[in-house]
């Protein structure tokens, strides 16, 4: 049996919703490297206020300063690919804006694939090295020892998923759609009505 007489119009049902689950799980793990991204920066106040209670108090807070560092390392990578998502990277595009659509577009599947391959080399030596501290035991030199491969495998995660985030927008390219970061919603600096307050502020 066939939708409206088309062979294979049921197949399209399943794998429509195999296509909308993975979407959800993607969505799911940029979300949820931002809001990890966002827990670390938290705590980076946390450490800062806590040495300050300390030196008040004369409480010495141990490694403060290596957890501090290690904190904002791990939001830093865990913001790249929920940034990437929201458009929030600088890009130099002037030449991209100035280029007939098909051009543009082999453009763009330049730029993801060297960004996809860059991602994906850098993915593979921070696992590496993190496996590595693991296996010979590297501990940090402050007054808590603290197993490097921890912090180091926080960027390891932030660096994979910005090369799946790539992978992602270099897939969606190549079916002819638009990329992430220029379907949200527009920064004041990139947007093509600069200045021009009608478009961003309602008529009242």
């Amino acid at each position: 049996m066939t939708v409206e007489g088309r062979p294979g119009a049921l197949a399209a049902g399943p794998a429509a919703e195999r296509f909308a689950t993975m979407r959800r799980v993607l969505d799911a793990l940029y979300w949820g490297s931002g809001a990890l991204a966002c827990v670390f920066m938290a705590g980076i106040a946390v450490m800062i206020l806590a040495q300050i209670g300390g030196r008040m108090t004369g409480i010495l807070v141990p490694s403060a300063d290596d957890l501090s560092g290690y904190s904002m390392g791990a939001s830093t990578f865990f913001a790249l690919a929920y940034s990437l998502r929201r458009g929030g990277h600088i890009r130099v595009s002037l030449l991209l804006q100035r280029l007939p659509a098909v051009p543009r577009r082999w453009a763009e599947l330049w730029c993801l694939s060297v960004a996809t391959a860059m991602t994906g080399y850098a993915s593979w030596w921070c696992t590496f090295m993190a496996w590595e501290s693991y296996e010979l035991g590297d501990v940090s030199a402050g007054v808590v020892a603290i197993p490097l491969w921890m912090p180091q495998l926080a960027m390891c995660a932030g660096v994979t998923l910005l090369c799946v985030a790539f992978v992602d927008d270099l897939v969606a390219v190549i079916a002819g759609r638009t990329p992430s970061y220029e379907t949200t919603d527009a920064t004041l600096l990139e947007s093509e009505h600069l200045g021009d307050v009608s478009h961003t502020e309602p008529a009242r």
